[in-house]
């Protein structure tokens, strides 16, 4: 049975050994981009280089081939009788899975339908032996997808020597379930097959479809072309002979396209030998001198009695899986490039085997891998798996950009991408990306400061290689990169990055929550002289305010300084300030603003009565009281009959309530003003005052 995998874009195998460098982005066969390593709950970014595909998966704790599988014996209640090949295939149209395996004994094709996941129970239909045209003994099956029409072949070889050699080809239509599928047997063209085993078909670039399969009775190497139609009988028998002698009793052949080469893996029974034959980049090649041969050898008695591989392209490094007829054991040949260096890794008895006679094509489920092993022994299924992770925030996402993601465990975890599944443009390529424990650093807590007020923030790791304060808004870091001082006029929150080295980040946030209260002595505005009013705005903070304080006090009412609305009567023009304190958020904060009171003179300002008597000099006068009167052409001062008891040209003068040095009575008087201010406006008025003893 042949298993083939064509990986479009492959990347060079990771040693887990190692960390590496950030992954070179300039890479032509680079289908993403993502970094080698990260820290525990670093946030991961990757980039696909290709948009506007039909499709997209991405998953991120996918298995991984370098793995240690787990097998599990399914039994044999699968109508198997000496199975001698086995493959496994997902199903495009319906979106189920498929398995084949071949009954050497009764030459029988045996269907197993999966369903939708590969860790269903099958479902088992016997097809039988196709109307008698399935080759008897049937040795090896190879299942191919013409992309062109959509439609799936079978190809398989039969037969214990020349006499009884053939190999036929199915047809399925556009669907592995159909449940009459077409069978055409080719016999054995031109004498050409002896006990044919290891087939396989592909397409190459010049469009023609080829076959290739060994001759277990010859160990010949036998070429089949098939011209531009699968559906073709092959016009070309090519006999290829033993390339470099390579060939000795050859069990499987499996292919591999990897950078545009061809390359054939062969497993001998006769001298317990692994083969590898470079065909080179195209797969008509008609000479055997045009192949380069190459016995791997047994990698140290690893294998014994090769019965069959599946050789796959997947996750950076290239894996043969060899199963052995009589250790029973599982190999798995690792291998950075077709050539080597090469390391065998033993499963024994994984799955308990019993005879393995066949194992189908690694199956991977986006992030679950499979395979399955026929065994003749005891005519049993064994299923191998290797099983995706639990550990990334994100199991898997399926659109072009992902979101950031992380982990939650160091560890090597796989990525794995595909592009346009199931089309003839599908790529695939996987990643192992290495997750560090997460570096201990001490970061600021939540910071509470006032508007205006100024605070440190920090971020400090005796590890780290640099940090980096992302936000830089009212902040400076001049003084220590690992502090940060910070006056921010609002809310602000500031990322910092720490990088460590093997490219591990941490990445953190301080919350700065800033007490915004306001203070609002009200607009500038101008009075009269000898005019009041009342200072203070509607945009003080009125919530959890602890008080308001009023300053200058002088021509305010005892008291009105606390009050966050207090009258003034200036007589000249002055400046307040309030002070309004809170208490928010744990903090006690304060804000202050100023309010300037313009004093016009707009007229002439006496008062209505005066006492000479009294000891207070602001009342025991009678004159001009505002200062914005700049000049006085006269006040006079009459009694009521009329005589002119006083008068001046000085504005800051005023009458002591005598005449010729003698007080006069209590009564009413007249004055009389005329004057200018010192914006020259004229004034001119008359009016009364009452004295009073």
């Amino acid at each position: 049975m042949k298993k083939i995998l064509l990986i479009l874009s492959v990347i060079m195998m990771a040693q887990v050994s190692k960390i590496h460098a950030q992954v070179n982005w300039s890479e032509p066969d680079t289908l993403f981009y993502a970094p080698d390593t990260v820290c525990v709950y670093q946030p991961v970014f990757l980039s696909s280089r290709y948009a506007n595909q039909n499709s997209y998966y991405w998953g991120f704790c996918s298995g991984y081939l370098s793995n240690t599988p787990t097998g599990v014996n399914m039994g044999h209640g699968f109508d198997f009788h000496h199975p001698s090949a086995i493959d496994v295939k997902y199903d495009v149209k319906s979106g189920n899975y498929f398995g084949f395996v071949l009954n050497a004994s009764t030459t029988e094709l045996i269907r197993l339908d999966f369903g939708n996941n590969l860790n269903n129970t099958p479902t088992v239909y016997d097809l039988g032996n196709m109307t008698k045209g399935l080759p008897k003994n049937p040795t090896s099956l190879f299942i191919v997808r013409d992309t062109m029409s959509g439609n799936w072949y079978m190809f398989v070889t039969g037969g214990y020597d020349a006499t009884t050699s053939t190999v036929a080809r199915i047809d399925f239509g556009n669907t592995l379930g159909n449940p009459a599928p077409n069978i055409a047997n080719f016999g054995n063209l031109w004498g050409s097959f002896n006990h044919p085993k290891g087939i396989f078909v592909a397409q190459d670039t010049n469009k023609k479809w080829y076959g290739y399969l060994v001759n277990y009775n010859t160990n010949h190497l036998i070429q089949l072309e098939f011209s531009y139609n699968i559906s073709n009988t092959p016009a070309v028998i090519r006999d290829l002979g033993n390339p470099g002698g390579l060939l000795n009793d050859p069990t499987d052949m499996a292919a591999l396209f990897y950078q545009g080469q061809w390359y054939f893996y062969v497993t001998n029974a006769g001298n317990s030998t692994i083969g590898m034959m470079a065909i080179g980049g195209k797969l008509d090649t008609n000479s055997v001198s045009a192949l380069a041969a190459t016995n791997l050898g047994n990698f140290d008695y690893s294998v014994l009695v090769p019965s069959s591989i599946s050789i796959n392209s997947d996750c950076g490094g290239i894996y043969a899986y060899i199963t052995d007829s009589t250790s029973n054991q599982l190999v798995n040949l690792e291998m950075s490039t077709p050539s080597g260096p090469y390391y065998p890794v033993d499963y024994a008895s994984i799955g308990t085997p019993d005879l393995p006679t066949g194992i189908s094509s690694i199956i991977r489920d986006y992030d679950q891998i499979y395979a399955f092993i026929c065994n003749e022994g005891d005519s049993s299924l064994t299923k191998i798996s290797l099983e995706q992770c639990h550990n990334s925030s994100i199991p898997s996402y399926n659109d072009v950009t992902p979101p950031p993601y992380y982990y939650d465990s160091p560890g090597v975890y796989n990525i794995y991408y595909v592009i346009n599944e199931g089309l003839p443009n599908v790529q695939v390529q996987c990643k192992p990306i290495y997750v560090l424990p997460k570096p201990t650093a001490s970061i600021s807590p939540t910071t509470n400061i006032c508007l205006g007020d100024t605070a440190r923030l920090w971020a400090i790791s005796s590890s780290a290689d640099s940090i980096r304060w992302q936000n830089m808004y009212n902040a400076d870091s001049t003084f220590l990169q690992d502090s940060l001082r910070i006056w921010p006029a609002y809310s602000t929150i500031y990322p910092v990055t720490l990088y460590y080295p093997h490219d591990c980040i941490v990445k953190d946030t301080v919350d700065v929550n800033v007490t915004q209260i306001s203070a609002d002595a009200g607009p500038d505005r101008a009075i009269h002289s000898g005019a009041s009013t009342t200072l203070g705005g509607p945009n003080s903070s009125a919530f959890g305010a602890i008080g308001y304080y009023w300053q200058p006090y002088q021509f305010m009412a005892t008291g009105d300084t606390l009050l966050p609305n207090p009258v003034v009567t200036p007589p000249y023009t002055s400046t307040y300030w309030v002070k309004v304190t809170e208490y928010l958020d744990g903090k006690l904060c304060t804000a202050t603003d100023t309010v300037t009171v313009l004093v016009v003179c707009g007229d002439f300002v006496l008062p209505n009565v005066f006492a000479p008597n009294s000891p207070y000099s602001g009342v025991n006068k009678f004159g001009i009281i505002n200062n914005e009167v700049e000049g006085l052409n006269y006040l006079r001062i009459y009694d009521r009959w009329g005589l002119l008891v006083y008068q001046t040209t000085d504005p800051t003068q005023g009458w002591d309530g005598t005449y010729n040095g003698d007080p006069e009575p209590v009564g009413v008087y007249v004055w009389e003003a005329d004057g200018f201010c010192t914006d020259g406006t004229h004034l001119n008025r008359k009016g009364n005052v009452s004295l009073v003893r």
